[in-house]
């Protein structure tokens, strides 16, 4: 089969791969119909992780089942369903208690396991045409037949159960106030799960202007740090205390203005964005080494965090990677019903020839590439005719 494959930094391959096959029980193997481009892969495909060659990318995947397992007793082939990018066992301490993020099970000596990703196990991605699916009962969410709400169902994957951890990590109420740092993807998500959560206000930092864009589209307020101060900014709009709540959805690749990487800025910008005894949402991706740090430190994981003020202001922290499975259930049946519709972050629907291209144009941040959706089964002449018709 066809597959986008890491070679080193900053490229990637569509080459044949061998085909996934059933090799336990549980497994099943999907038809892969959508499979998007992550801010995460990113960080791999920069060379900014520990990635080695011959990786398929791939986390967020979602498609139609062809082969099940002799052990898997709720999905059957034929049924449409989404993939927590997590992979999770169900069974294991840290799944019974919901925390699916951190499987005990699935990845040996680490919390936590993932498709397609560098240490998260042995789990192939799903940028390609067909996937292997462990523990298929438990990691499987069903879909309704077809194709509808294609787009917003494979947000499922990742980006919009991310977004709301964020929220939930922040502990968003209603009528509270919000600022989140970062307008890509997760933070436009985790913006507008402020927004679903009853947030009577939610500032949104970037400094991409088609970003801020979307972000002003859900009813937020965008600040550009490139023109202004967004903490002075923040404070101003909020009577001089700060908003009520913070959300990191930078992380360890953070720059100023002038291009330069601090790693720890975002950080320490919600500690004086936000007032004394508010609460901080950060799943803005931090590592324990990055190879292109702009420091020694930076390249251990260890970053200049403003602790005493942190500590002074009493403020709280929450984070991590999101347990998908403790959001995809609810926010798919949002979608069903018309009340959420995530898919306005998509920007480009790319044939899986087309990869490469793809990952050089969202990695220069160019204009209007917010979110990538990859169609392993779509040509490009069929892309280019949908395109004309519509």
């Amino acid at each position: 089969m066809k597959a986008v494959v890491y070679k080193e930094p900053y490229t990637v391959a569509v080459e044949e791969v061998s085909d996934p096959r059933i090799e336990d029980p549980t497994d099943v193997v999907i038809k892969v119909t959508t499979s998007a481009i992550c801010g995460s892969d990113l960080h791999m495909y920069e060379g900014r992780t520990g990635a080695e060659s011959g990786i398929v990318f791939g986390h967020e995947n979602m498609g139609v089942v062809v082969e099940t397992g002799p052990g898997v007793a709720s999905i059957q082939k034929g049924d449409r369903v989404v993939l927590p990018f997590n992979v999770a066992c169900g069974f294991c301490r840290n799944c019974l208690a919901g925390n699916t993020g951190f499987c005990l099970t699935v990845n040996e000596g680490f919390a936590g396991g993932a498709y397609g990703y560098v240490s998260m196990g042995p789990y192939r991605g799903g940028q390609a045409e067909y996937l292997r699916v462990p523990f298929a009962d438990f990691n499987c969410l069903k879909l309704p037949p077809g194709d509808e709400h294609e787009d917003d169902f494979a947000l499922l994957a990742d980006i919009f159960p991310t977004g709301y951890h964020a929220a939930e990590l922040a502990r968003v109420s209603p009528g509270e106030t919000v600022c989140v740092y970062g307008a890509g993807p997760v933070g436009l998500m985790a913006a507008y799960s402020a927004v679903l959560r009853g947030a009577s206000r939610v500032f949104v930092v970037d400094r991409q202007p088609d970003r801020l864009r979307l972000a002003g589209r859900i009813g937020a307020t965008p600040i550009d740090y490139s023109e202004v101060d967004a903490v002075e900014q923040i404070k101003e709009q909020t009577g001089g205390e700060g908003t009520d709540k913070g959300i990191d959805a930078v992380g360890y690749q953070a720059t100023v203005a002038e291009g330069e990487e601090q790693p720890a800025i975002v950080l320490n910008n919600l500690v004086e964005s936000v007032r004394p005894t508010g609460m901080l949402g950060v799943v803005g991706l931090y590592v324990p080494e990055d190879p292109g740090g702009p420091s020694e430190s930076a390249q251990k994981g260890e970053l200049l965090f403003r602790i005493g003020r942190f500590f002074e202001k009493g403020l709280r922290m929450g984070t991590g990677q999101a347990n998908v499975k403790a959001y995809n259930r609810q926010l798919r049946d949002m979608i069903v019903s018309g009340r959420a519709n995530p898919s306005f972050v998509v920007s480009h629907r790319v044939p899986l020839d087309e990869a490469p291209d793809a990952y050089q144009r969202f990695d220069r941040r160019e204009d209007g590439w917010t979110k990538v959706l990859l169609k392993p089964w779509e040509s490009d002449g069929q892309q280019k005719k949908e395109k004309a018709a519509a």
